[in-house]
């Protein structure tokens, strides 16, 4: 493009620059666009918008700022879409207070933040553990003419799940339906995640009979934390029911459901029902991993039939499975 004669409009060049920075090749704008620059040519506004953008995608918002700097003295106006890509970038940063800053500098110079500004921050304040200041955030907008929609919500539970507010999070959840706006996938997987951790399986298991009312299908991670949180709290006629269920709604249980359930019996001493669920995991086409293996020597281990332990041992090596640390040091306490 360069060595053409004549040469391409800057509106090409800046479409040819755009294409690059979608495929995420930032350093390689950087340098076209100085590469271009050194040669004469003068980047437009758009150029330069995509300038900032691909550096703070790398995390150097500064020089961003720069560039600010040279489309403020060319005369050129910066849009809301390259304000909010300093937002992001500051937050990605993690200079949520200069994030806030820049907002209220857009809305001194007639600048109107949008949602996704304002979802932008309060992601940012959820992933610094300032969840508190994230809903205040959320009140200012429902005030405001800003249209929440999901994202917004479910970044705040999100937000209370991760600081282990868990019935807070529930009650945005009830808020949210309240107002139209029904929780997802996501939301349903935090929340019964949450429940779970604080050993509330069964409001975990309303949650989940609620997704079916909502048109919602649970995916395999769904299912999984159930099973794995029933099975640690021994409750393995439960976490049996919530497996059959999972069969029969047609989703595929993986490894890690298998996984939980083997771990489970082998936490009861019901060795039997272990190599049977981890025999059907073989039938059902999942093939055993070393992990598998060493949940089913650990429980041999602990119920001192050393014997057993061994053959399932040479049996993953003749698998060709390696075993690892946690298999040695399993098999070695059984030996003691």
């Amino acid at each position: 493009m360069l060595h053409l004669i004549p040469l391409p409009s800057i509106v090409d060049f800046t479409q040819f620059f755009g294409a690059i920075a979608r495929m995420k090749h930032y350093s390689v704008v950087i340098t076209l666009i100085g590469q271009m620059g050194s040669l004469g040519i003068a980047p437009n506004d758009y150029t330069l918008s995509i300038l900032i953008n691909c550096f703070c995608q790398l995390n150097q918002v500064d020089f961003g700022f720069s560039v600010l700097a040279t489309i403020l003295k060319l005369g050129y106006h910066p849009d809301s879409v390259t304000l909010n890509t300093f937002v992001k970038g500051l937050c990605f940063q993690g200079n949520i207070a200069g994030a806030v800053r820049l907002v209220e500098d857009m809305e001194k110079n007639g600048y109107q933040p949008n949602a996704f500004t304002c979802g932008t921050i309060l992601n940012g304040l959820c992933k610094i553990g300032e969840t508190d200041k994230a809903i205040r955030l959320l009140r200012k907008m429902e005030e405001g003419s800003f249209e929440l929609d999901l994202t917004a919500y479910s970044t705040i539970i999100d937000g209370l799940c991760k600081d282990k507010s868990v019935s807070e999070a529930l009650n945005f959840s009830s808020e949210m339906t309240r107002k139209g706006i029904h929780p997802n996938l996501i939301i349903y997987n935090s929340l019964i995640h949450d429940l779970c951790n604080f050993g509330r399986w069964r409001e975990a298991t309303t949650l989940l009979n609620g997704m079916a009312q909502k048109k919602i299908l649970p995916s395999v991670q769904t299912f999984n934390i159930l099973v794995d949180t029933l099975c640690k709290e021994g409750k393995l006629t439960e976490a049996k029911e919530v497996f059959d269920k999972m069969v029969q709604r047609g989703i595929q249980p993986n490894k890690v459901t298998y996984s939980s359930l083997i771990d489970g019996y082998c936490l009861q001493n019901k060795m039997d029902n272990a190599i049977k669920a981890f025999n059907f995991k073989v039938e059902k086409g999942c093939s055993p991993n070393v992990y598998s293996y060493t949940i089913l020597i650990n429980g041999y281990c602990k119920n001192k039939r050393i014997d057993e332990a061994m053959h399932l041992f040479h049996e993953m090596s003749n698998k060709g499975l390696i075993p690892n640390v946690v298999t040695y040091s399993t098999l070695i306490g059984g030996f003691y």
